[in-house]
């Protein structure tokens, strides 16, 4: 696993081992970043379900300003300290040890995201719930883009003022785009 392309471009990355988490692989993150970009002029990205944090990393590497990476498991927290260490930029990145549902319904900054990543373990998948959480709490700029990555037979819906701009199956995984 490694980063792609920007600033950081090739470097690699940890990955947690053992079973229990699914990388997003290279091939997938780069049609990934060409789908919504591929490169950010600023702005504020929220992952959450960061795993190793390589598709914040990834951002932060094409030009999002600041990344918020939500993770529960302090392994995968040491794995994205790892990797935020090698880009040498750790002001970019925040890492919080949180699930996603308690980051958002706990939420109260003064700020909105520009692009969101949903990269949740297959069964706990609850997108269109949590997206229409972030809607309702104005979590999101006007310009928001929402990636998710899922299981290939989960077939997403519209979510509130976000429909689906985009989605591209590479064999068992699917990755669906949201707009505004």
């Amino acid at each position: 696993m490694r980063i792609i392309s920007g600033e950081y471009g090739g470097r690699r990355l940890k990955a947690l081992e053992g079973d229990n988490t699914r990388p997003t692989t290279d091939k997938v993150k780069e049609s990934m970043f060409n789908m919504i970009g591929p490169y950010f002029d600023g702005g504020i990205c929220l992952d959450l379900f960061a795993g190793s944090g390589g598709l914040s990393i990834e951002a932060a590497s094409r030009g999002i300003e600041r990344a918020i990476l939500i993770e529960k498991h302090p392994k995968a927290i040491q794995v994205i300290h790892h990797n935020i260490a090698i880009t040498k930029a750790p002001e970019k990145f925040q890492v919080l040890r949180s699930t996603a549902n308690q980051y958002i319904d706990n939420f109260a900054e003064d700020f909105q995201f520009d692009l969101v990543f949903f990269d949740p373990p297959y069964r706990l998948q609850e997108i269109e719930k949590q997206i229409a959480k972030l809607e309702a709490k104005s979590m999101l700029s006007e310009d928001c883009e929402i990636v998710c990555e899922t299981d290939a037979k989960i077939v997403l819906s519209d979510v509130g003022a976000y429909t689906i701009r985009k989605r591209q199956v590479y064999g068992t995984i699917a990755v669906t785009i949201y707009t505004k």
